[in-house]
Formats: C-alpha cells, structure tokens, sequence
C-alpha cells in the first residue's frame, strides 16, 4: 500500500483525477492475494477485451461505464458495482462520458 494513504480517511473521488484523452490508474493496495485500483477513464477511452484468472469487482464512484462481459454489455453507474467472473472476456469503456472506478482483484486458490 501507498504510504502517503496509510491509515488515513481520504475522499475516494479525489484518489485519481481525470485527465484528457486517457485513462488514469492508482494502485493502492497491491498484496499477494489481491489489489485494489482506482481508475479515471475519461469520454472514449477504453480497456479492450481480456480475461484474467480471478475475479474482480467494479464500483463505480463517477460517472458511468459501459461494461461488457462475454460479450454482454451493462451499464454500471455511480453508485453501482458488477463482479466481473474470472476467465470470462471483458472490456471497459467511457461511452457516454467520463468515470472512475475502484477495481478489486481477488485471487483465490
């Protein structure tokens, strides 16, 4: 974990800001079994189509994404969450606008 968000009460929000024509991570939790990201897409960006080998959940804290998991597209917005099953394809993109996201990774055995 980041030392300067150690311990600490911090606004999830202002962990990432957006930034034109690109996409903006911070990892803030990086441990054997898992991670914990924070994302800035902004309009039409995207992560194109993968798959890992554990699964992950999207909490959407700004904005909306549009999310497709093996070829299903959901529309998660602020406020919202979708598990993203591991070993199934997926993309993310800001469609309609801009958003953030937290993305938890957690491997399992």
């Amino acid at each position: 974990m980041s030392e300067d968000i150690k311990a600490k009460s911090l606004n999830i929000e202002n962990l990432v800001d957006y930034q034109k024509d690109t996409v903006v991570s911070r990892e803030v939790i990086k441990k054997e079994l898992g991670t914990v990201t924070f994302f800035a897409f902004d309009k039409g960006q995207d992560l194109s189509e993968h798959s890992v080998p554990f699964d992950a959940m999207v909490q959407v804290i700004d904005g909306e994404a549009e999310i497709t998991i093996s070829g299903n597209k959901n529309i998660v917005k602020k406020g919202e969450m979708i598990i993203m099953p591991a070993n199934e394809p997926h993309a993310l993109q800001a469609v309609n606008m801009p958003y953030k996201m937290i993305l938890t990774m957690i491997k399992s055995d």
